[in-house]
């Protein structure tokens, strides 16, 4: 009787750690459709196929990807915007359904913007939009639907006076295609900018101040993070070590999310050519790391990318 327990029992054992492998086998992610966040993720997406892993990445509503950790469905988020984002977390940081492991960036920003000749003629602050509703046709430019809450709560707050202005929602390429085609005729347009970003070099653009309440201080000024579904980096402690290990500077990101905007390389191209530009990186990213059948994940990934 005692060897049957003992046999039941290695068997479970053995189950449950192939059942924990299996869920480690593909890693799932998602962006909201922002390009650093598509860079940053075809970063993390490049280093784990060449360690054997597969990945699966989707561009999700901000909303949907936080419910999508909840429920177990997504593994991995690269794009966690301190503060801008804190009210999306929160009731999943107070669950602990999701958890931060990390800073990947510091220096980010992230509020609303004009361009120069705008800011030149007198709009510094966000209450002075109020001040020109013809000139601004009282349309705020955003991005994607469920990443644009806090202009959305900035036209909804009386102290502001844009009663009755619109958040016009389309996508990042999209929101930027009306920002060049304004510039181009100098007409006034007001938008959602961010660094890092190519934008901050393609337009002679200004931040707006009066936004601290929602964006927080120094124009939004963030630092952005790593989180994982609850109990993915015990499931998964390898893919974990190179999570909590990703890390990328304003001018990293900023180039490799030219690559896309401008050459129309897809994230994981760009992210390529950003690694074989920066190899020093992966001793860093990769320390400690190992290969899906635990060889030595930097040897792996500079053999795959011919470094």
């Amino acid at each position: 009787m005692t060897k049957v327990l003992f046999t039941a029992a290695s068997l479970t054992a053995l189950l449950s750690a192939g059942a924990a492998q299996a869920q480690c086998d593909t890693v799932r992610m998602a962006e909201p459709g922002w390009t650093d966040l598509a860079l940053t993720t075809g970063i993390a997406s490049v280093l784990l196929e060449a360690m054997g892993y597969e990945t699966d990445s989707k561009v999700l509503g901000i909303p949907v990807i936080y419910e999508s950790m909840k429920r177990g469905d997504l593994d991995l988020f690269l794009g966690y915007w301190d503060p801008a984002m804190t009210q999306y977390y929160a009731p999943y940081e107070a669950d602990g359904s999701v958890t931060t492991v990390s800073q990947n960036l510091e220096g980010a920003k992230y509020t609303f913007a004009v361009p120069k000749y705008v800011y030149d003629a007198g709009v510094h602050d966000i209450a002075d939009l109020a001040k020109f509703p013809e000139e601004f046709g009282e349309k705020i430019y955003g991005i994607e639907p469920g990443s644009n809450e806090l202009m959305l709560a900035i036209v909804a707050d009386e102290a502001f006076g844009l009663d009755g202005w619109d958040v016009v929602e389309s996508s990042e390429q999209g929101m930027l295609a009306q920002v060049a085609n304004a510039v181009r005729r100098d007409e006034w347009i007001v938008f959602n900018g961010w660094a890092p970003h190519p934008m901050n070099t393609r337009f002679e653009m200004e931040y707006l101040t009066g936004g601290d309440a929602y964006y927080g201080p120094n124009f939004g000024g963030a630092t952005v993070h790593t989180q994982v579904r609850a109990g993915y980096l015990d499931a998964c402690p390898n893919i974990g070590k190179l999570a909590t290990q990703l890390a990328f500077d304003v001018d990293l990101e900023s180039e490799g999310m030219g690559y896309i905007l401008t050459d129309g390389d897809d994230a994981e191209a760009a992210a390529e050519k950003v690694i074989k530009a920066h190899p020093d990186l992966l001793e860093g990213w990769l320390d400690g790391v190992t290969t899906k059948d635990g060889a030595p994940a930097l040897d792996a990934v500079k053999a795959e990318l011919g470094l």
